[in-house]
């Protein structure tokens, strides 16, 4: 199944089940208001709606509008250590974001006007269903509600004012995301995933999420150590090697640019770049 959150024409919000061109409204009267809402419900795959709607004539949000955590794994893949120049460490290196730095498939990413520095980086997305604190890496995979896509924007330049990653990743609308929450049974081999990112066209990222360092099932263990994981939590488990940064010379983010990311049946995230304001 495939899933998303949208608008209206009438400016209203929903969710509902993706089927090719049309989406069945599942907010319907009763039902839990929102796709996390109906993930925490527990609701959501067997819900129907009494309505169905081109796709068309929606405007796509997040998948996932209003995630309680934003949890984001840095240094995940050897090769994007190396042009990063830092060290693997024993532990995922885990960072936040916040919703409101989150824009929808189609929607722009906002360049910040303080920094000369916007690189993107694609990224597989994981999407929590059911909550747990200490959860055992080999029932972890039991909590995925679905994955998604994430290009996890970063100003480079205040990413590298302190040894905390925080600055440099919570620009407003500086992230996107979607288009759609896919079901784990979409998906029957997630390592043989590819994540790409292609800017302007160009392929600048292409390796499979078999190459990462620590897994999503590790990724998900060790989370929820030190937090309990709720449903419509996200998890950015990391990116791949070629990123602008790591380039010679660099390559960042502009105004009028347009980067597509692609992993395999999870679909394409298409996000234009914009000047702030």
């Amino acid at each position: 199944m495939r899933y998303v959150s949208f608008a209206r024409p009438d400016g209203s919000h929903g969710y509902g089940r993706l089927d090719g061109d049309m989406v069945e409204d599942l907010a319907s009267p009763g039902a839990p208001a929102t796709l996390k809402a109906a993930l925490a419900a527990g609701t959501l795959a067997g819900q129907s709606g009494d309505s169905r709607l081109p796709l068309a004539s929606l405007t796509l949000l997040p998948p996932v509008p209003d995630p309680g955590k934003i949890l984001c794994i840095g240094l995940n893949y050897g090769a994007h250590i190396a042009e990063m120049g830092r060290a693997a460490g024993g532990y995922p290196a885990v960072f936040t974001r916040w919703s409101d730095t989150l824009v929808a498939h189609g929607a722009p990413m906002v360049a910040p006007g303080e920094s000369s520095q916007f690189d993107y980086e694609g990224e597989l997305a994981v999407v929590i269903g059911k909550a747990g604190r200490r959860i055992a890496a080999e029932r972890a995979m039991e909590h995925v509600a679905g994955f998604s896509i994430l290009n996890d924007g970063s100003a480079r330049d205040w990413q590298a004012h302190a040894s905390q990653f925080t600055p440099g990743k919570n620009f407003p609308a500086s992230a996107g995301f979607g288009p759609a929450l896919v079901t784990p049974d979409e998906v029957p081999d997630l390592c043989a995933l590819r994540v790409q990112t292609r800017l302007n066209g160009e392929l600048m990222q292409d390796q499979p999420v078999s190459d990462m360092i620590h897994p999503v099932a590790a990724i998900i263990a060790y989370c929820s150590r030190f937090t309990t994981l709720n449903p419509g939590d996200v998890i950015a488990t990391g990116t791949p090697s070629g990123v602008g940064h790591g380039r010679k010379p660099p390559v960042y983010l502009k105004p009028g640019d347009t980067v597509t990311v692609s992993i395999g049946m999870l679909g394409e995230l298409i996000n234009p770049v914009v000047a702030e304001g």
